[in-house]
């Protein structure tokens, strides 16, 4: 599949509602728990690597090293991005396709990385464990509660919300909305700091400011997430235009290659996720330029069994014009596959990983399943074969451990397939499911072999408290 998306264990309205209502406020999450609370994640290759790209140096300079910080990708289409941890970014995909240039989406990149580096969420995770500020908890379940009903219509989740709001404590609140404000003026500042040591302009994180500042003077039921999440005051404002107007890299502009890279994100993003009337809307016929086409192709696709012979002669028309791309390949394959001709994905799919040079696992993922879809025994050694690379190299693609474990299956070898099974539900976060298969698959393993040996390991793990 080109463009993956995890399926959330409930709404995305209660995720905004108790991790994002007050932007650091979702640092409450344990580490690591965005997994099991079922974030609705997007997984795509081409998008990846180009956060990646955006991010690393910031990363560097804000001394985080390269690796440890990962930016996911959140389907909603609201403009936000948050942390809830020192090991990730959460990205909109709102964000992605709102940002005009690369230089917006790096500008809130740094300002996140600036509250990764402040240390925030774990300041606030103290404040939270005294018991005073329990009660500040409350209030902002309330406001969460509250905005949730307006948003939804429902009076009486609007109502409970009031009723928790009445019994808050004003002074807990303003004591940590001052907290907050510092917080967010902090990581302004440091974020402005990894853009100037990266010699980049800090220009679209301005501008991104700027453009949700106005919306102070909206109720909370009308604001974007990022507006709530990251409060704009005018002092703070003009500050930063004022550091980032005497930067000597404010004038400094992306690359026209990094600039069609953005544009070629934000045109897959519209063809998979938007309705097609949309994408043919806003990417017309008369409008031949790369990233129009590859929106087109998507979206011909998306129509239905009528728009595949559309989707591949765009597909195909793209390839010809541009035959190293490995992404244009790849949704080929993903197309053909999709409308279940998956003998027919194996070969462009192959020629996708063999352009990113083998180093690709949801491109492997992908090929994988076509090949197993086929059910030609000839196929399963080496549809294990990536899935056992795509497990190693990325043991969070839990897709690939589900897959792998069907694959083991299917050839008899039950120990194996169990133990997949443990290795896709422990970095799921379902740690005891993942003990008991570990425990049934460590039975049918060679004592001391590889595989008994990452069962052990599961079987053995004792989560932090």
């Amino acid at each position: 599949m080109s463009m993956t998306t995890s399926q959330s264990k409930f709404s995305f309205r209660t995720l905004l509602v108790v991790g994002l209502v007050a932007g650091i406020f979702a640092g409450l999450w344990p580490a690591g728990s965005a997994r099991a609370q079922g974030l609705p994640l997007i997984r795509d290759t081409e998008i990846e690597l180009l956060l990646n790209d955006y991010s690393q140096s910031i990363f560097r300079a804000a001394g985080l090293g390269t690796g440890r910080v990962t930016v996911r990708i959140v389907n909603n289409e609201a403009f936000n991005a948050f942390v809830i941890d020192g090991r990730n970014v959460f990205m909109h995909t709102g964000t992605l396709m709102q940002s005009n240039t690369p230089n917006e989406v790096i500008g809130v990149i740094a300002h996140e990385a600036g509250h990764i580096s402040g240390g925030h969420m774990a300041a606030l995770r103290a404040r939270i464990a005294k018991d005073q500020t329990r009660a500040l908890l409350i209030q902002l379940l309330g406001i969460g509660a509250m905005i949730g009903g307006a948003a939804s219509g429902n009076q009486e989740v609007g109502s409970a919300g009031q009723g928790v709001m009445m019994g808050g404590n004003e002074l807990i609140m303003r004591g940590l909305t001052a907290e907050r404000r510092s917080q967010e003026s902090a990581a302004d500042q440091a974020g402005l700091k990894f853009l100037d040591a990266t010699q980049q302009s800090g220009l679209g994180m301005l501008s991104t400011f700027e453009r949700f500042a106005g919306q102070e003077l909206f109720s909370d039921a009308h604001r974007d997430a990022f507006a709530r999440t990251h409060p704009v005051a005018t002092d703070r404002l003009a500050r930063l235009r004022q550091l980032v107007e005497t930067s000597p890299y404010y004038k400094n502009k992306d690359s026209p290659e990094l600039q069609l890279r953005h544009d070629m994100m934000r045109a897959k993003l519209s063809g998979y996720m938007e309705p097609p009337s949309i994408v043919f809307n806003r990417y017309p016929a008369s409008d031949t330029s790369l990233p129009a086409r590859y929106a087109r192709a998507i979206a011909s696709f998306r129509l239905g069994a009528g728009g595949l012979d559309q989707a591949l002669a765009g597909a195909d028309s793209l390839i010809r014009d541009y035959p190293t791309n490995p992404y244009f390949w790849e949704i080929k394959g993903d197309f053909l596959q999709k409308a279940g001709r998956p003998k027919e994905a194996i070969a462009p799919l192959r020629k996708s990983l063999q352009l990113h040079k083998g180093d690709a696992p949801l491109v492997g993922v992908q090929l994988a399943q076509s090949l197993l879809q086929t059910k030609e025994p000839q196929f399963s050694d080496e549809a294990i074969n990536l899935l056992r690379k795509a497990v190693q190299r990325e043991p969070y693609t839990t897709t690939a451990a589900k897959t792998l474990a069907q694959a083991y299956y299917d050839k008899g070898l039950l120990p194996q397939s169990e133990l997949a099974r443990a290795q896709g539900l422990f970095y799921f976060g379902a740690v005891k499911q993942a003990q008991e298969f570990a425990k049934r698959a460590q039975g049918g393993l060679q004592p001391g072999s590889p595989d008994w040996v990452k069962a052990d390991d599961i079987i053995n793990y004792k989560p932090q408290t």
